[in-house]
């Protein structure tokens, strides 16, 4: 265990994970027992800060984030395209596979290919958004590879949940810009960063505008964000898989949700409680749809909480 308050450098690399490339990097010793961090849409590995990373190390644990598919510096799917939705409408109507490069179950294996190249056998695994989709599709389809799931601003599959918890507060976000317009997609990110930012674990204006630059500079691709807003409401409006076999989730759960989440309802976390039997809620006021660095030592403290119950 490193001492208290030190920084720890991580190890980047490139896997070979179910048949893809996968760009990650590990904080800690790598016989330390795992934690793999999957990412919500269209985030990068870049955007877990540093000091969670660090935090799960300094505790002892080998934590690992990394881009997902067609995103950041992962395998990237340009040859689809953008998401056809008369031709994925059409296929649906007629029952027959739809034309989209890629499903959650994909990434949920992507995530299992990635404990398989770096010889890790179980993992605990902490999801926020889209990717506590994905953690919950690992802890149903690989049970034998989970050892806890932590769920962070994750939605249950539940469709009588609406969509947007609160759609008025993204009154003021301009309209998604045309592809090409780096600076107005930018600014349309910012903004949108603003209103998730969690009232009682802020980020300054500056803070939230450097991470896009910082994102953008690593990896401009609206097409790609497409195609995962595109597999993310397949999964939920079409597939009832994930919801029906929430109740065959084995693996310690924590579910941790911002009791100011503007853009997934708290209503979800609570489903998820009530679908996972060894589930614990944990639901922070002040925190929103966002992870700040002010939040971090927060969520250390649950993520290792959680992971004490397996022990």
């Amino acid at each position: 265990m490193t001492s208290c308050g030190e920084t720890i450098k991580p190890v980047s690399g490139f896997a070979n994970a179910n048949g893809i490339s996968i760009a990650y990097e590990s904080f800690g010793a790598d016989n330390a027992d795992a934690v793999v961090f999957i990412a919500g849409t269209g985030m990068q590995l870049t955007e877990w800060p540093d000091e969670l990373m660090e935090g799960l190390a300094q505790a002892g644990f080998r934590a690992i984030r990394y881009d997902n598919r067609d995103c950041g510096l992962s395998a990237k799917f340009s040859d689809a395209g953008v998401p056809d939705s008369e031709a994925i409408t059409v296929a649906l109507q007629e029952g027959r596979p739809v034309p989209i490069p890629y499903t959650l179950t994909d990434m949920a294996e992507d995530a299992v290919g990635l404990l398989d190249a770096l010889n890790i056998q179980k993992a605990h695994f902490v999801g926020v958004s889209m990717g506590g989709a994905i953690a919950q599709l690992v802890a149903i389809n690989f049970p034998e590879r989970v050892l806890s799931l932590c769920l962070i601003a994750s939605d249950s599959g539940n469709r009588e949940i609406p969509v947007i918890a609160k759609p008025e507060a993204f009154a003021k976000v301009p309209p998604v810009p045309q592809a090409g317009d780096r600076e107005g997609y930018i600014k349309y990110n910012i903004e949108t960063h603003k209103v998730l930012d969690s009232p009682g674990y802020p980020s300054c204006e500056c803070e939230i505008a450097e991470r896009v630059r910082k994102s953008v500079e690593r990896d401009y691709d609206p097409d790609a964000l497409l195609r995962q807003q595109t597999a993310v409401f397949l999964d939920r409006f079409i597939s009832s898989y994930r919801r029906d076999n929430l109740k065959n989730i084995i693996a310690p759960t924590a579910i941790i949700h911002g009791a100011d989440d503007v853009l997934v309802d708290t209503a979800n976390a609570e489903d998820l409680a009530s679908s996972i039997k060894n589930s614990q809620l944990v639901i922070i006021p002040g925190m929103n749809h966002s992870i700040s660095k002010t939040l971090v030592p927060k969520l250390v403290e649950e993520i290792i909480n959680n992971i004490h119950r397996v022990y």
